[in-house]
């Protein structure tokens, strides 16, 4: 959220030690020749008691993995399987994170600390279980700028420089190591339920959808729907809804994620697992983050189509417990929970009030028709008509029946708004790489979080994690 979380004291709870037997596999950190701290999010450290720690012991908690007072005693790699561009792979799982600890916010949401780099496990394979720093500086990068555009975003929590050379084929090696922890409300992917199918393991099905209701609990199904009552339909009801909106929430703020297997997608809606992604240069349907994605599967305009795609593996998956009907009724959603979602985010974008659906409708046809014609840049687009400001033509004519929001923050007279295109995401790690210049990320984070603070809380979604769960 763009304000700042709530502040709260520590408080533990592992809930996972539930479901922990069968979910994941216990391991260790990598022993690391440094733990040079260099990211700590002290913003949402706060909404979960951590910010009071000094930089020694932050450095032994998120460098070190020294168990938090009261908390899980030892991290959890967790298993999953999963669809990677649409082919199953059962050899998957957390092969270079883990769970490392679970406590909850001011509001009573349970929410997790993992790990990204670690170190190996179980599930590595011939990888090495590690992190660029470089990678590390994207994700930063990534996630505040999705926080502050209003998306449902896991928050880098720490970056932790760790003294490492590593290979990598796909940037200059050797590069630099890091490990980053995130925060988020959960790490149970839709491929953790394809493992249980795979195996068919139905007791433990019915304790995960359990675990996941308790603790990523939304509004119940719609009242026509069929076998609402049944614990598998209420949580694809509410995983179909958390997905619409974030599907919606990446078009919006104009973001291409870039590997959306089914192991990417997490079962509370999050957006998380943080690779190739980009933002739009221009409005084009067919843009593409990963070079390897050489089919165009996941590109900009396909992202909505991957998603309800994933959701129908979810259901599959749930078919050990339950029929098909409800399942297809509940996917059957997926469209029109995205066209709505679509209509409140980019109202709320552009700073403008909602009228009706039809109206609402043909607002952003308008609009994404000037962003082709006109090859603007979205962040651009978006800065430029907020309020219904400078329209002309079509666009004009549309946008006058449209009450501006009242925005007085002075990000508003910028003479150009925040992006992150790809250009400023490689200045700002030249900066860290070749003279240590750590200053750029800093101030581009400082500036994003300036301009959450000017959009101010984004809509809130349907089937959204409520408070006190």
């Amino acid at each position: 959220m763009p304000s700042a979380p709530r502040a709260s004291p520590y408080t533990p709870d592992t809930e996972i030690s539930q479901v922990a037997d069968w979910l994941g596999f216990p391991v260790n950190s990598a022993d690391f020749p440094e733990t040079r701290a260099r990211f700590r999010n002290d913003r949402w450290a706060g909404a979960v008691g951590l910010s009071g720690l000094n930089d020694d012991e932050w450095a032994q908690h998120f460098g070190r993995f020294i168990p938090l007072k009261d908390n899980l005693s030892q991290p959890l790699a967790l298993a999953y399987h999963g669809h990677q561009f649409r082919v199953y792979n059962p050899e998957i799982g957390d092969g270079r994170g883990f769970l490392f600890a679970q406590m909850r916010d001011g509001n009573g949401r349970l929410l997790d600390l993992g790990t990204k780099g670690s170190g190996q496990t179980p599930f590595s394979r011939a990888g090495d279980g590690r992190l660029t720093l470089k990678g590390g500086v994207r994700e930063i990068l990534a996630t505040e700028m999705l926080e502050a555009l209003g998306v449902d975003t896991s928050k880098t929590f720490s970056i932790i420089e760790t003294g490492e050379e590593l290979m990598r084929n796909d940037e200059p090696s050797p590069t630099r190591s890091a490990v980053m922890v995130r925060l988020s409300h959960g790490h149970i992917r839709i491929g953790s339920f394809q493992r249980l199918l795979a195996h068919e393991e139905r007791e433990q099905m019915e304790a995960l959808v359990a675990y996941c209701l308790k603790h990523f609990p939304g509004p119940p199904p719609p009242a026509d729907a069929p076998r609402r009552d049944e614990p598998a339909v209420q949580l694809l009801h509410n995983v179909v809804e958390r997905l619409a909106d974030l599907a919606a929430a990446w078009m919006v703020a104009g973001f291409v994620h870039g590997v959306l297997n089914t192991d990417n997608m997490n079962i509370s809606g999050e957006s998380f697992d943080y690779g190739p992604w980009r933002w739009l240069p221009a409005w084009d349907p067919g843009f593409t983050a990963a070079y390897f994605d050489q089919q165009g599967l996941y590109a900009f305009g396909r992202q909505p189509e991957a998603l309800h795609w994933n959701c129908g593996q979810l259901a599959v998956a749930l078919r050990l417990l339950c029929d098909a009907e409800p399942l297809i009724a509940a996917l059957n959603r997926f469209g029109p929970l995205y066209m709505k979602a679509v209509a409140r985010r980019w109202c709320w974008r552009l700073g403008v009030h909602q009228r009706d659906e039809e109206q609402d409708a043909t607002l952003v046809a308008a609009c994404e028709k000037q962003l082709r014609e006109s090859g603007s840049q979205p962040d651009a687009f978006f800065f430029a008509h907020r309020g219904g400001q400078n329209a002309g033509g079509e666009l004009a004519e549309v946008l006058a029946g449209y009450r501006s929001r009242d925005d007085n923050h002075e990000y508003w007279s910028d003479d150009a708004p925040q992006s992150m295109l790809i250009e400023e995401v490689e200045a700002i790690w030249s900066a860290i790489d070749e003279r240590d210049d750590w200053q750029p990320l800093h101030d581009k984070v400082a500036a994003i979080r300036r301009m959450g603070e000017a959009h101010g809380p984004a809509p809130e979604p349907m089937g959204h994690l409520r408070a006190g769960n």
